[in-house]
C-alpha cells in the first residue's frame, strides 16, 4: 500500500507520557504509505514515551504547537497513554488544534486514552467510538455511543482501544486518511 498517502501531511499531537507504540507504530505506517508526518507538541525538543507504566523512548518534536496550523495538515493522530491526553486536554491551544480538524471535517485517528482530548474539544457528541475501557463513561457523558471493538470508524473518526488493536487501527486510519484527506 505504498504511496497511497503521498503528498499528504499528517500531524501527530502528543506530549510527555504518550504510549510509545501508539505513536511510533501509526507514524511508521503513515510514512510507509507515503505521508509526511510531523510530531506536534507543546514544547520543542523531545517528548517522553511510556511502555505502559515504564519509561520508553523519547521522540523528537517536529513542530511546536503554537507554530502549527491545523489548516496545513490533511489529518490528525492522537495517541494514548494516560498522561499525554490528560495534559493535552488542559491546554487550550491543543484543544483548539483538535477542534479545528473536527470542524473542518478532516479525518482524525485516536487510540486508547486519546479520545480524552476529543471530549474536551466537544467533538464526540453523536459519534460511535471506542477507547480504553476507563473512558467509556466519559465518552457516553460527552454524548458519544461507546462500543467495545478493536476499531470503530464514524465519518472519518477512527478509534481503537489499546496497543493490541494497532494493526486494525493503522489499516483503518490509512484507509480513512486516503479517502478523507483533501
Amino acid at each position: 500500500m505504498a504511496n497511497e498517502l503521498t503528498g499528504k501531511r499528517i500531524a501527530i499531537l502528543a506530549t510527555d507520557g504518550f504510549e510509545q507504540s501508539e505513536l511510533t507504530v501509526p507514524r511508521q505506517a503513515l510514512i510507509a504509505a507515503g505521508a509526511t508526518v510531523e510530531v506536534v507538541s507543546l514544547k520543542p525538543g523531545e517528548i517522553q514515551g511510556m511502555k505502559h507504566h515504564d519509561k520508553g523512548d523519547k521522540v523528537t518534536v517536529d513542530r511546536v504547537l503554537d507554530q502549527a496550523d491545523a489548516g496545513s495538515y490533511a489529518a490528525l493522530v492522537l495517541p494514548g497513554g494516560v498522561a499525554n491526553p490528560d495534559t493535552l486536554r488542559t491546554d487550550t491551544g491543543a484543544v483548539a488544534f483538535v477542534r479545528a480538524f473536527a470542524s473542518s471535517g478532516k479525518p482524525i485517528a485516536a487510540i486508547c486514552h486519546g479520545p480524552w482530548t476529543l471530549i474536551e474539544a466537544d467533538v464526540v457528541r453523536g459519534r460511535t467510538m471506542t477507547s480504553w475501557p476507563s473512558l467509556k463513561t466519559d465518552l457516553r457523558n460527552a454524548g458519544a455511543e461507546w462500543v467495545d471493538r478493536d476499531v470503530v470508524v464514524d465519518h472519518g473518526l477512527v478509534t481503537s482501544r489499546k496497543p493490541d488493536d494497532l494493526p486494525a487501527f493503522c489499516a483503518k486510519m490509512i484507509e480513512e486518511f486516503r479517502e478523507g484527506c483533501h
